[in-house]
């Protein structure tokens, strides 16, 4: 094949861009209020939607975001960025993925695309496109990506950071060089709420960050993701009643729950976290739940029960339902910013 041709074939192919839902644009609270007087899933969504409103209207909370899986990319990634700007979030915890290789990808002016499953992944190898599920991605851009984690690298001083004080230096980069204004990054960064991803190197950041050590043998950065646990825990000493919204499981939403028990560690007293919602698929038949159900999360002493609900189903389908009626229902605006970035400078 020609390269003409594979060019013409890979434009085909990523001609229809994702386009990230706008919370505000609709008001779910008539659905969310019609399913709470429904059962199964539906019954399930309108809770968790009432927990998290609590959780907002509580001025004494603190709300933690977590983040597991491909939701910005397949279109929410305005909701989380819109949460923050209305200060409905107040620290993120992340895989490498959804922070990196999705949002800041989109800054640098990239975008995501809707796929067509049929077609021969090993086709989409050879024009260099990456598939996750039905959403496409140019592996050209995001080889751009890493070299721009790899420019930022370079830029700074060699010596440990933890991974927020890494993110906190891309959204300063992204102040003067985003193509895409206002992405997470960049909206956390002026909003001072600070984003961690304990597995950092799980995502492009990995790659540019190899890439910075193995140029710089005698003296380069690292990510210290002992340092993460130390400032997140930090920041639930500091808030006293939090709240949990995890979308997925995994390391995310085990680090959020594990600063009470590391706070506890330390001899510090601190109440479980009072009001939590995860949305997930992962079974509970194999032990996991990709990290246990929040029920089982309070034998461990990290979740209260009081509050807390499940909801199994596919987070992109219903987390911007609990968006939305929750900027129209407008606790946020009666809500203090708690800028826990600040706890670090």
């Amino acid at each position: 094949m020609s390269k003409s041709s594979m060019s013409n074939d890979k434009a085909a192919l990523l001609s229809k861009t994702v386009e990230h839902i706008d919370i505000r644009t609709f008001d779910a609270r008539p659905i969310i209020d019609a399913m709470g007087k429904m059962s199964f899933t539906s019954r399930d969504l309108a809770r968790a939607t009432e927990i998290f409103n609590m959780a907002v209207e509580d001025e004494e909370c603190a709300i933690i975001l977590t983040l597991a899986g491909s939701t910005s990319a397949g279109g929410c990634m305005h909701v989380y960025r819109d949460m923050v700007e209305l200060g409905m979030v107040d620290a993120i915890v992340s895989t490498g993925a959804s922070i990196v290789d999705m949002d800041f990808f989109e800054a640098l002016g990239f975008r995501h695309y809707q796929a067509d499953s049929s077609v021969d992944d090993n086709v989409l190898r050879s024009l260099y496109i990456d598939r996750i599920y039905d959403t496409y991605i140019d592996e050209e851009e995001l080889q751009h990506c890493d070299e721009v984690i790899k420019v930022i690298a370079d830029q700074l001083e060699r010596r440990p950071y933890s991974s927020r004080e890494f993110i906190m230096e891309m959204g300063r980069w992204l102040k003067t060089n985003a193509v895409k204004r206002n992405s997470l990054i960049e909206t956390c960064f002026d909003n001072d709420v600070p984003i961690f991803v304990p597995a950092f190197s799980d995502c492009s950041a990995g790659f540019g960050l190899v890439k910075h050590q193995v140029e710089n043998p005698d003296g380069y950065l690292s990510i210290d993701s002992v340092a993460d646990f130390r400032e997140l825990t930090q920041i639930k000493i500091e808030a006293g009643a939090t709240g949990l919204l995890m979308v997925g499981g995994g390391v995310p939403k085990n680090f959020a729950q594990d600063t009470v028990v590391c706070a506890e560690i330390l001899g510090k007293e601190v109440d479980m976290h009072k009001y939590a919602v995860q949305f997930t698929v992962a079974d509970v038949r194999d032990g996991a739940c990709s990290s246990s159900t929040l029920k089982e999360a309070a034998s461990w002493g990290k979740v209260s029960t009081s509050l807390e609900q499940m909801v199994f189903a596919e987070a992109s389908s219903v987390i911007p339902l609990l968006a939305s009626d929750a900027f129209h229902r407008e606790g946020w605006k009666k809500r203090k910013k708690r800028r826990f970035a600040q706890l670090f400078k």
